[in-house]
């Protein structure tokens, strides 16, 4: 198949190299991609992937059999309704039914029509509405911006007047969500859905904060494994887990957004919470999650365009339950200093062949460009190490091995991804 996938970030660079181990006829492109994704797939120059037009004009043009969007903006600027009038197969949802990210408040609408679990929540539009959710709830306090945050627009904190500066920053824009906190272990899970039928993955755990012992301001992600063993031991099994979350979250979910006229066809991102009341949702995505979607496909062993194509196509129902490796994979994050606050740019990173010789290991690239002959960071997050292993010790062992090869001036990463879990 001839694939586009949207994009510039490690979790564009793990669908493709999943794509590109599958088979070998399938022809990959990429925008706008990164260096590291440039030698995997086509890069194409100057396509716009947040324009509706310029993208499906491009589909049609070059004759592309599906389209797959990475990034949540994209989908948000109704990318996938342009390409699903003109005919083009794509994998993600259209403008109204990616409001289940775009809108916290939408969401929270859904989940309540949907008799889906979650924690109680309330919209403030003003600051006086805002300071009175926080003394409804008390502390800890949760704030969200209701829109697009590039996985930064939550705050969970003791502090009052944190909350209130944190909500202070998002409101000249649009209201917050004011939450109740919820305690528990967290849980990712994806489900491919064509509108009607869903297909869950294999959990994952991912790392929010910036350093070890989860201190430090939230990222857009410091790492994440899979699978979770420790679910066993209050669920029976993972399997067990899964098919709950399916029963009682993704059906009913995907069941309400097509009812409302808003068929969900994409990838449902779950951020779930295991709660001593139950499995509750803190919040869902509209698109693969980053950086746990580099665990997950590392472990996939069907065919991920099958599934995709399925989906995009309308006949999930005819495609089987996705299989998974029974190994272990970890993905650590490579950030730039000063990240997540003001990340420095444009240093050169060295050792990235050196790391990805070790066995068991891949690199996917996040933010990194190509100058001349040097590798270098353009971004907060920069590389992901991916390391896979019999045991969870093995993939640790050869993902922070081959951390210690790579250079990159003032880098941190978190040294504690999937410690808990190791044997």
């Amino acid at each position: 198949m001839r694939i586009l996938v949207l994009g510039s970030g490690a979790r564009e660079h793990a669908i493709l190299l999943a794509l590109k181990a599958e088979a070998d006829e399938h022809e990959l492109f990429a925008a706008p991609g990164n260096a590291g994704i440039a030698a995997d797939a086509a890069i194409v120059a100057g396509l716009d992937a947040e324009s509706p037009s310029a993208v499906t004009e491009y589909a049609n043009d070059e004759n592309i059999d599906l389209v797959i969007i990475g990034p949540e903006a994209p989908l948000v600027a109704g990318v996938a309704d342009a390409l699903r009038e003109r005919g083009v197969p794509v994998f993600g949802p259209g403008r109204a039914a990616a409001q289940l990210e775009g809108s916290k408040a939408f969401a929270k609408r859904i989940m309540d029509a949907a008799g889906v679990p979650t924690g109680r929540a309330t919209r403030a539009a003003t600051r006086a509405e805002v300071e009175a959710a926080l003394d409804a709830y008390g502390a800890p306090h949760v704030v969200k911006a209701d829109g697009l945050a590039a996985g930064k627009g939550v705050v969970v904190t003791d502090d009052r007047d944190a909350a209130l500066a944190h909500a202070d920053a998002f409101l000249p824009t649009g209201p917050v969500l004011v939450e109740e906190f919820l305690s528990g272990p967290e849980v990712s899970l994806f489900f491919v859905s064509d509108g009607d039928t869903v297909r869950a993955l294999s959990p994952a755990q991912d790392f929010k904060r910036a350093y070890d012992g989860d201190a430090g301001p939230n990222t857009g992600g410091m790492g994440a494994y899979s699978p979770l063993p420790w679910l066993a031991d209050r669920f029976g099994s993972e399997q067990a887990f899964v098919d709950e979350v399916t029963r009682t979250v993704a059906e009913p979910v995907i069941r309400t957004l097509d009812a409302e006229g808003t068929p969900f066809i994409g990838l449902l991102y779950a951020g779930l919470i295991l709660t001593e009341q139950g499995v509750k949702v803190i919040e869902f995505n509209a698109r693969f999650g980053d950086p746990e979607t580099q665990v997950v496909l590392a472990r996939l062993t069907s065919p991920l365009s099958r599934l995709l194509l399925s989906a995009a196509g309308g006949h999930l129902e005819d495609e089987p339950t996705p299989t998974f490796a029974e190994t272990a994979a970890i993905t650590v994050v490579l950030a730039s200093e000063g990240y997540p606050e003001s990340p420095a740019v444009g240093r050169v990173i060295e050792g990235t062949d050196a790391a990805a010789s070790v066995p068991g290991v891949h690199l996917a690239h996040a933010a990194t460009a190509q100058r001349g002959d040097a590798l270098v960071a353009t971004g907060g997050r920069v590389l992901n190490v991916v390391a896979t292993g019999e045991t969870f010790g093995k993939a640790r062992s050869r993902a922070y091995a081959a951390l210690d090869r790579i250079l990159l001036e003032g880098a941190h990463f978190r040294t504690d991804i999937a410690a808990r879990v190791a044997d």
